[in-house]
């Protein structure tokens, strides 16, 4: 039997890991919200209690909207990033097996040159 972790082969580990890293990302971006609505309240001393667990409610619901959209917003950014990536990596990878292409011809057309000339020549 073997002990230690090993990736599954169809790549499930990776999706549990980056859903894992989302929800603590998630909850740190939460609890930066409670505190910044903490101290929001500690600012307005004159609120009730009630008032000020109302503002912290609001405060933390539209912070989390905003990271949301934030969020969302970098995520099409880094997928149409990656398509325009992805198509210039396709151009470059096709340039470069037509001069890879050219440069081969170029060179069988000189080897059949010299072989030719080798042959006039030893007759």
């Amino acid at each position: 039997m073997k002990h230690g972790w090993h990736p599954a082969p169809d790549g499930r580990d990776s999706v549990l890991a980056a859903e894992a890293e989302g929800y603590l990302l998630a909850r740190a971006h939460r609890e930066q919200a409670h505190r910044e609505a903490e101290d929001l309240c500690a600012r307005l001393p004159w609120l009730t209690t009630a008032q000020a667990e109302d503002v912290a409610h609001h405060y933390v619901r539209q912070r989390n909207h905003l990271t949301r959209l934030m969020f969302e917003e970098t995520l099409r950014r880094a997928a149409q990033l990656r398509q325009e990536y992805e198509s210039r990596y396709a151009v470059l990878r096709r340039d470069l097996l037509r001069r890879h292409a050219s440069v081969a011809s170029a060179v069988l057309a000189c080897a059949a040159g010299v072989s030719a000339a080798a042959a006039v020549f030893a007759r």
